[in-house]
């Protein structure tokens, strides 16, 4: 190529130089982009790493520790001692271990059938659905701590609810003032307030496909068999998720209990404050609470929380595994 020829083509090239030039600029606004992201973002991971993070990691640590808050000897390291005094030397641990698998065997699935037959009922009504599903709805949103106190009130030995017993010629038990009886309170306040799970099923009923009911009454199905054949298997998921939450929250079940334990103790003038009466109403949420903020056992508080996510993290995993051989979803054959 000649002189003259570069020359005619030099200003082209430098137009194209500078447009590679602006591409280029153009680029930077996207890794600026990027940046402006992680600042947005950067409150909640800040967040994240210094509620979540740094206290499961710290818990972990004091687990394995004599750490006492409060007190001024040298925090050593014990390894795994708290899990074997856990196992072995406490007895209140043991109480709180019964009486929490108690409120998750009959608790969790007696609140689950409840909600499933409430939205069940609501779905057979042909007008004024909307009035009864709010109706169940509302004592899910009133606080935890009004509505048990509320039943304190409800269920005292000489409340409203014995007085319109003994009308009727039944002598009313002692509910929260009876061991036999605390945890079937906490029982019937739970299937109470089981309006958000009776919400949830009665959703997935309206999503159940009108066709599906029309072939099953074509084909000359009873009620029973449409609703075991047809509304089932499309609840089965939303069963799955009922039975999990729930599961999950009565495993750390704690404010119910004590409000519960601790009204009731102080009406009846006992000292018992946590269980009371009897043990019948400590549970492992409050043995733990008990353990590290009563006591101030850190390091034993902290392997219990510990043995409590082992717990929770084995029994999900393996529900829904097991859930598998009876889930049906959309587009399963």
């Amino acid at each position: 190529m000649t002189a003259a020829t570069t020359a005619a083509r030099g200003p082209a090239g430098v137009a194209g130089r500078s447009r590679d030039s602006r591409v280029g600029r153009r680029r930077d606004p996207s890794k600026a982009r990027w940046w402006v992201t992680l600042a947005m973002v950067s409150p909640f991971l800040i967040g994240l790493a210094a509620f979540v993070v740094y206290p499961v990691c710290a818990t972990l640590y004091y687990s394995l520790t004599n750490f006492q808050e409060g007190s001024y000897r040298p925090v050593k390291f014990v390894g795994l001692q708290n899990y074997v005094d856990l196992l072995t030397q406490s007895d209140t641990f043991w109480i709180a271990v019964r009486n929490t698998l108690w409120m998750v065997i009959i608790m969790v699935p007696l609140r689950t059938l409840f909600a499933l037959f409430a939205a069940w009922s609501i779905s057979r009504i042909k007008s004024g659905a909307h009035f009864y599903r709010t109706l169940f709805f509302v004592p899910a949103i009133v606080p935890v701590v009004g509505a048990a106190l509320a039943f304190i009130v409800m269920l005292n030995p000489e409340g409203p609810v014995n007085s319109m017993l003994a009308r009727i010629g039944i002598t009313g038990p002692g509910w929260f003032s009876d061991p036999n009886w605390a945890k079937p309170s906490l029982l019937i306040m739970a299937l109470w307030a089981a309006g958000d799970t009776i919400v949830i099923f009665s959703a997935a009923m309206l999503d159940v496909p009108k066709e599906l009911y029309e072939a099953a009454d074509l084909d000359g199905v009873n009620s029973r068999q449409r609703f075991w054949h047809v509304t089932m298997p499309f609840l089965s998921p939303v069963m799955v998720f009922a039975i999990v939450t729930g599961m999950i929250y009565t495993f750390q079940y704690f404010t119910e209990a004590f409000v519960a334990s601790g009204s009731a103790s102080s009406i009846q003038s006992s000292s018992d404050l946590l269980g009371y009466p009897g043990q019948s109403l400590l549970f492992y949420s409050t043995e733990l609470y008990q353990q590290g903020f009563v006591y101030f056992k850190t390091g034993y508080a902290s392997a219990m929380a510990w043995i409590l996510f082992v717990v929770i993290f084995v029994s999900t995993i393996g529900f829904l595994r097991l859930s598998k051989r009876w889930v049906y979803a959309a587009g399963d054959n």
